[in-house]
């Protein structure tokens, strides 16, 4: 799936752009390289609909003059000298920010994990395979069941940075995932439910992913009359916490939008913030983590760092064109990289992101069981829709939900076929809570990736059944 000499081919056409950016005498410069490859098969209608496989890949070139920053993407090298042009004139029509530079080399670091050899070594037959039994699972599982969408990959790619200031490095990743829509559609009745994993390794867990895919398929056809509006305890599974989790507090955790007052946690550095027993770390070198790197999208060394600890704000994420702009602008007093700095690929610069965001408690965490028989009466939710429309100033949401379950008693008695869910995250995080107690990953609708838990939710939430 990878040549063997990719790394070292990504670099030697980092090293020519650099070259063309020494000779234009440019202050500061900054190359970064991607290539990618993979084979991937989507499954629609319980069969595989397209079979795909190849790779993809470019440059991207930031110059800095006198403060101000240009850039520009390319294939490949040979078009280095009209980036260099294209990137020049953009800094050249931008604002200055007084002290921004490229950060200088501090030294190298290796994160584990990033690496499965299984994976490389994958064919599209492979891949092939993998599919045929994840649609033959499900059907084993329940007859009525299929696989209404999805898709199965897996990848590998290199990256490297260079840039004016001394760092120069690059690395290899893998990763392996997939994702399925599980339908059962009988006596005029439809449920889905949608379910999905993704390692750096190779996947481990993906008979147990099925088996969640149908089991929220299988649960929700026991439809209950809708009940009234109501403020109540809910128990959000991790998959359906994460899209408003990841839509909010990564965004709060802005060093930017806390100097500028566009976070509901400005102006309360050192104050809690939310309940004292939970605490909020960004770890950019959790081995095997999703969004794992030795150096972030600057080049900057990454390392793990508590945002929040024992309810208490004590520090915000930054990269390093963000923090200068805010001491510039008088914002604050003292601000500098925090290794926070995330691309969305070659073609764009790098802005402020988190890492892998994990949220963990120092009470004991509980079984989903528990928490249900902890709940008493309540729902439990496990996917929303709407997400994105989540405020990420004030946290104030308000989304549907197609997968919800009505808890009297401690037990479940039947799910609703539709309901609203509104409420506050950072009030409700600020209430009374509990974690359970497995963790897992889940993609983010801001940056980085989400490690989250089962949450009960006792406070601060409204269901609104359709």
């Amino acid at each position: 799936m990878l040549p063997d000499d990719a790394l070292e081919r990504l670099m030697e056409s980092a090293r020519a752009v650099a070259k063309v950016c020494e000779s234009n005498s440019l202050q500061q410069w900054e190359v970064v390289g991607e290539q990618d490859y993979g084979h991937s098969i989507d499954l629609e209608a319980g069969k595989i609909s397209l079979a795909a496989g190849g790779g993809s890949g470019g440059l991207g070139l930031r110059v800095v003059e006198d403060g101000r920053y240009g850039y520009a993407h390319l294939a490949d090298a040979s078009g280095a000298q009209r980036a260099v042009q294209d990137a020049l004139s953009i800094a050249r029509k931008s604002p200055s920010i007084a002290g921004f530079e490229l950060p200088v080399d501090s030294g190298s670091a290796a994160t584990s994990g990033l690496i499965d050899r299984r994976i490389i070594d994958m064919s599209s037959d492979d891949i092939l395979e993998q599919a045929d039994e994840i649609l033959s699972s499900v059907t084993a599982l329940d007859s009525r069941a299929v696989v209404t969408g999805g898709g199965i990959g897996a990848g590998a790619g290199a990256e490297v940075i260079i840039n004016s200031n001394g760092i120069e490095d690059g690395g290899i990743h893998t990763s392996h995932g997939f994702g399925i829509q599980v339908g059962i559609d009988e006596d005029d009745h439809l449920t889905s439910a949608y379910e999905g994993s993704s390692s750096r390794s190779q996947l481990s867990d993906v008979e147990q992913v099925i088996e969640r895919a149908v089991y929220w398929a299988q649960i929700t056809r026991n439809t209950i009359d809708s009940g009234e509006v109501s403020d109540c305890p809910v128990l959000m599974t991790a998959q359906g916490f994460s899209p408003l989790f990841s839509m909010v507090v990564p965004t709060a955790l802005m060093g930017e939008r806390i100097a500028q007052g566009e976070s509901f946690w400005s102006k309360r550095m050192g104050e809690k913030v939310i309940a004292d027993h939970l605490t909020i770390i960004d770890d950019r070198i959790m081995e095997g983590g999703m969004s794992s790197s030795s150096r972030d999208g600057e080049g900057v060394l990454t390392k793990r760092q508590t945002l929040v600890d024992s309810g208490r704000l004590q520090s915000s994420l930054w990269s390093t064109r963000d923090a200068c702009r805010m001491v510039a602008e008088g914002k604050v007093e003292h601000a500098q990289t925090t290794g926070s700095a995330s691309r969305g690929g070659y073609q764009s610069p790098p802005g402020t992101g988190c890492g892998n965001l994990l949220l963990q408690s120092s009470q004991k965490s509980h079984s989903r069981d528990s928490l249900i028989e902890e709940m008493d009466e309540g729902y439990i939710v496990h996917s929303v829709m709407g997400a994105h429309t989540a405020n990420p100033t004030s946290g104030d949401f308000s989304v549907t939900t197609s997968m919800v379950l009505r808890v009297e008693e401690g037990e479940i008695i039947g799910s609703l076929k539709q309901a609203g869910l509104s409420g506050n995250i950072g009030k409700a995080l600020a209430g009374d809570l509990m974690l359970g107690d497995k963790i897992r990953s889940n993609g983010s609708y801001s940056s980085g990736s989400m490690y989250l838990p089962d949450v009960l939710l006792k406070q601060g939430l409204r269901i609104n059944p359709a």
